[in-house]
């Protein structure tokens, strides 16, 4: 179990089928003073997608502001320990997935910290449904066929998209104690000497689940790609942008082209040199630092 101290595994039911979380509770975090979690503001961490991820992604994170917050990070369904269906997913499943998630964890506008492909689903769950965020502060929020581009033209992609061949190489080439290391040196961190044994092990956990293979092919085949361009300029939440400058698949040009588009929603784009596409797991400390800085900046400029 990798579950920082001062945190408990909860779960919600959804259309798609339970969403395994974990949130702040108990005396490490209590102020002495008679508060309890509901009387605090609740911050969302939503983990990307890739082989193995789960919410352990803001793990080294999201402790950090579990005095101040009412804390909640899930397991997407089909990754961690959320229910796995045995089906392959649709871009619309995780906008009806995390949007059915935000209006049970909280009755109130809640800021969400999102990464990857599932920050840009964050943002299009924002527009749809805008009375359940307060701010937003994403990391490479990145549809994957952005501006016209599609990272699945690739001989890889068109491999896993065979039939049976797909779970053959998930199983021997994912699932494995090399595949996520190689995964994660290749595509999510600038500098491999930065990723050490707990981080494979929390990925092999979290990809060795049953019927894990869903989502991972679903995301490495492409069936979730989608231009985010299309949609950010009808974002209103209050937005943060950060963006790692060796970030795989999509580099920061991208992400500021994105902010461009909407300044009055997206009010800071921040890059980070010699990072990756998880500075969450890659420079935790700065990212903290980061988060810090710009939770009061989207408050007050809202």
């Amino acid at each position: 179990m990798f579950i920082p101290p001062g945190f408990v595994q909860q779960s919600i039911n959804t259309t798609l089928g339970s969403i395994v979380y974990y949130t702040s509770e108990g005396q490490l975090w209590s102020s002495g003073e008679g508060n309890n979690d509901s009387d605090r503001e609740t911050l969302v961490f939503l983990h990307g997608f890739g082989g193995g991820s789960s919410a352990y992604e803001w793990s080294k994170v999201y402790p950090a502001f579990a005095a101040d917050y009412r804390i909640v990070a899930p397991d997407l369904i089909g990754w961690g320990r959320s229910n796995h269906p045995a089906r392959f997913f649709r871009i619309e499943d995780y906008i009806l997935s995390i949007g059915e998630f935000m209006g049970k964890i909280s009755d109130r506008p809640t800021t969400v910290i999102a990464s990857g492909l599932t920050a840009a689903f964050t943002i299009r769950t924002a527009i749809a449904h805008p009375e359940l965020f307060k701010s937003l502060i994403l990391t490479t929020a990145a549809g994957l066929s952005d501006f016209g581009e599609n990272y699945t033209r690739n001989f890889f992609t068109q491999v896993v998209s065979t039939p049976i061949l797909d779970r053959l190489l998930y199983s021997t080439g994912v699932a494995t104690d090399f595949g996520v290391r190689n995964f994660l040196e290749q595509n999510q961190f600038a500098r491999p000497e930065r990723i050490y044994p707990e981080i494979v092990q929390a990925y092999l956990e979290s990809a060795r689940q049953p019927h894990a293979e869903y989502a991972a092919l679903s995301f490495v085949r492409g069936d979730l790609c989608f231009d985010l361009s299309r949609y950010i300029t009808q974002l209103t939440v209050p937005t943060a942008i950060i963006w790692g400058q060796k970030s795989e698949f999509t580099g920061p040009e991208v992400g500021r082209r994105l902010a461009e588009m909407n300044p009055q929603a997206v009010r800071i784009f921040q890059q980070l040199d010699d990072v990756g596409l998880t500075p969450q797991l890659e420079l935790p400390a700065v990212t903290i630092g980061l988060i810090r800085k710009f939770l009061p900046l989207l408050e007050s400029s809202d």
